[in-house]
């Protein structure tokens, strides 16, 4: 996630108080201006669950609302309409046939109640391979059954009996299984990530320099509130029959990536078709984690043992690791070392302040995603990095102080952030990949840590030894094995 505060759980949620022609406007410009929302009420429930319905993977299910409901109603009621207690869900088709990808986003409204317009069902290609994200803008969200819907939609909510708290998924590995056969067959094409204003490769969704202490969350999706409170789908056909209708959206790593960072370093999201919107393109999760997955270079963010998605009781839990990877196409590991959170501070201390500091200039002039944590895009990448070095205590694990230091102002809005980049670097910014200008570059290598790229290692047995190349900006492995030099 992308909040200021975990404790708080606050994120740039809402789009709430923009009207259509505005936002449409703004978004023709090239800007994206996120108003200052007044604070959630201290009574809102922020524990809330989503009735799932039946055949949540077919066609009539993808256009049937889910239902928000209060998990304890005794703690309150939940409303999709109120900012606090949003559910999103985000759905992608994949075509076996073609390899080809399209979105559709279902619906989500208050139990009992009936939407603003009421879905279509999407034409769903042959064979097709149907996945489903959720996001919530609260605490803890909980899938609940529907006549056998979590089982038929093969949905994931977490491990033994504890939910990953914001995240949920159905059927996510299939889909990426599908997905990947069809980029190794030539039939997917992932476009490239391209190259930033700063001359870096673009950020994704696995770059230590937009990561925070439980990444690749919440999804991208938007709904339309009308006065009355009632929901729709976010097309250009219901925003033209509800005027004045509000955006809402989910605040996440994945829309923090798409719609706030690619555009202030003038880089491009995937995007793929809306099939609940003809004619249109939407940004999604699964777009953004196949991306990452193909083109991240070393080295590459991955949900780390520590992540406080992934802790059951506080706790670290293989399985539950394991469970939230899969989900969002990560590798799973045979051990908690091998997602050591120790290595993943470094990583993100070698790598973050100094990106940070070369893109102020572009982020520094962006809007801020919550204008209730801070002044710019710059400010509040700066306030979210001192918030996860500390949620993930990385001081403790690598004995390194956070480089970072934030100023706010009376109200605890973050107007102002001081960079000390590690090992004097000023400008390196180089997703370790061996080319920032002053920045030391370190290598993990199943759990540990290599300091400057340079040294020796055990993989799969083998002794190899790792020499990192200036010139060429990459690192070299050479591992032994029966005598014979092998290239990994």
């Amino acid at each position: 996630m992308y909040e200021g505060s975990r404790r708080a759980r606050r994120r740039w949620p809402i789009l709430v108080g923009v009207s259509i022609p505005l936002l449409l406007l703004l978004i023709a410009a090239g800007v994206v201006v996120l108003p200052h929302l007044t604070s959630r009420a201290a009574d809102d429930n922020t524990d809330c669950s989503l009735i799932v319905p039946p055949n949540p993977l077919s066609a009539q299910g993808l256009a049937t609302p889910y239902q928000l409901v209060a998990t304890n109603p005794a703690n309150g009621p939940c409303h999709e309409a109120n900012p606090a207690q949003a559910a999103f869900v985000q759905g992608a088709i994949l075509d076996p046939r073609t390899g080809q990808i399209s979105i559709y986003n279902p619906l989500v409204v208050d139990q009992g109640t009936q939407p603003a317009v009421q879905p279509t069902p999407p034409k769903l290609p042959q064979g097709a391979v149907v996945a489903l994200w959720f996001g919530f803008n609260g605490n803890n969200l909980t899938l609940v059954d529907n006549n056998g819907s979590l089982r038929q939609g093969r949905c994931v909510n977490g491990v033994n009996g504890s939910i990953f708290s914001q995240f949920a998924y159905c059927n996510a590995p299939a889909f990426f299984a599908a997905a990947n056969y069809a980029i190794r067959s030539g039939r997917l094409k992932v476009p490239p990530i391209g190259t930033a204003k700063d001359g870096q490769p673009c950020p994704t969704t696995r770059d230590f320099s937009l990561v925070d202490q439980d990444q690749s969350d919440n999804v991208v999706t938007e709904y339309l509130v009308t006065a009355d409170g009632r929901i729709a789908q976010m097309t250009a056909a219901n925003a033209a029959a509800l005027q004045g209708a509000q955006v809402q959206t989910n605040g996440s790593d994945e829309r923090l990536l798409s719609i706030g960072l690619d555009s202030a370093l003038g880089c491009t999201p995937w995007m793929a078709p809306d099939l609940a919107d003809p004619g249109h393109t939407v940004a999604a999760l699964p777009l953004n984690e196949l991306q990452a997955a193909l083109y991240q270079k070393q080295p590459v963010a991955l949900v780390p043992a520590g992540d406080p998605m992934v802790l059951n009781n506080g706790q670290p839990d293989l399985r539950k690791l394991n469970a939230y990877r899969v989900g969002v196409d990560q590798p799973p590991v045979g051990s908690l070392n091998q997602a050591s959170t120790a290595t993943y501070c470094q990583n993100l201390i070698n790598v973050a302040p100094a990106r940070l500091k070369l893109d102020q200039q572009f982020t520094q002039a962006s809007p801020s995603p919550d204008a209730g944590a801070a002044n710019s895009l710059f400010t509040f990448l700066a306030q979210r990095f001192v918030t996860t070095y500390q949620e993930l205590n990385c001081q403790a694990l690598i004995n390194l102080p956070d480089p970072i230091t934030v100023t706010t102002d009376a109200n605890g809005v973050a107007v102002d952030a001081t960079i000390n980049v590690p090992n004097g670097g000023g400008n390196g910014g180089d997703n370790g990949n061996g080319n920032g200008q002053g920045t030391t570059v370190n290598c993990s290598v199943n759990g540990r840590v290599i300091q400057g790229c340079s040294g020796t290692v055990t993989i799969n047995g083998a002794p190899c030894t790792l020499m990192l190349d200036q010139a060429n900006h990459q690192v070299v492995i050479q591992c032994t094995r029966r005598g014979t030099v092998q290239p990994q």
